[in-house]
């Protein structure tokens, strides 16, 4: 769920419209003393998941050890293959194996964990997986996950949206009184906050159900930050046409 809505933005203006006294009459460009406008404004922003990882189970029980262990071996080597002829990364699968006997019979099982960073590519890999190895392999819903260099990207924009959201509403206050917004003085981060998404260490909890877009939205991370800031107002906006 959402956080409440933050405050209303405040606005507080310091304004003086008289005219400043100039060597040969000019008004000059510079801020006055004391004329400053103080502005909060506020940034909302959303990220997608960036990863996903997807876990393959593959088993077989045999009277013979060297059959059990071959019948696995042959279809993990078709799922390596597969996932390196869509571009995956060695780096990006792991395989866990685990053999064992079981009564008068030998049982092998092995599970493959891949990553994919392209959401497209893993539903290609998935499904080319199923026509191929039917019902001889197990594939678990997708798990959604941000990486923390998603985070940080996400936190430096909504922050970096609310100075310049506060910044043009500062504009508009100046040139509504015909003065020119001059330099910051300063620019504070008041309040941030995250909500939803995500991490790679977090178990996916949702419905097997769900369709693969309800558990990226389930997994979209956000976050909200409100700035404070104080900025010179200058002299009267010059308002005249440039010449061609």
């Amino acid at each position: 769920m959402a956080p409440p809505a933050p405050p209303p933005s405040r606005v507080f203006a310091e304004l003086d419209l008289a005219p400043s006294p100039a060597p040969e009459g000019r008004v000059e460009p510079a801020a006055l003393p004391g004329r400053e406008v103080h502005v909060s404004g506020s940034a909302e922003l959303s990220a997608r998941p960036d990863r996903a990882r997807v876990s393959l189970h593959v088993g077989s029980r045999k009277e013979a050890a060297v059959a059990a262990r071959s019948s696995v071996s042959r279809r993990l080597q078709y799922i390596a293959h597969t996932a390196r002829l869509h571009g995956i990364p060695e780096e990006n699968m792991t395989v866990t194996e685990d053999f064992s006997r079981v009564e008068n019979t030998y049982q092998m099982e092995a599970e493959v964990c891949i990553i994919f960073s392209d959401f497209g590519k893993m539903q290609n890999v998935c499904n080319l997986l199923i026509e191929k190895l039917g019902t001889s392999v197990t594939i678990n819903p997708p798990h959604f996950y941000h990486t923390p260099e998603a985070i940080d990207t996400l936190r430096r924009q909504v922050c970096v949206t609310a100075v310049g959201n506060t910044r043009r509403k500062a504009q508009e206050v100046c040139q509504l009184f015909g003065q020119a917004l001059g330099k910051p003085l300063l620019i504070k981060e008041e309040e941030t906050k995250e909500w939803g998404g995500h991490i790679d260490s977090h178990l996916s909890l949702s419905a097997d159900s769900q369709t693969l877009q309800e558990r990226i939205q389930n997994a979209t991370a956000y976050a909200s930050c409100r700035v404070f800031a104080v900025f010179e107002i200058k002299g009267k906006e010059n308002r005249r046409s440039k010449l061609p």
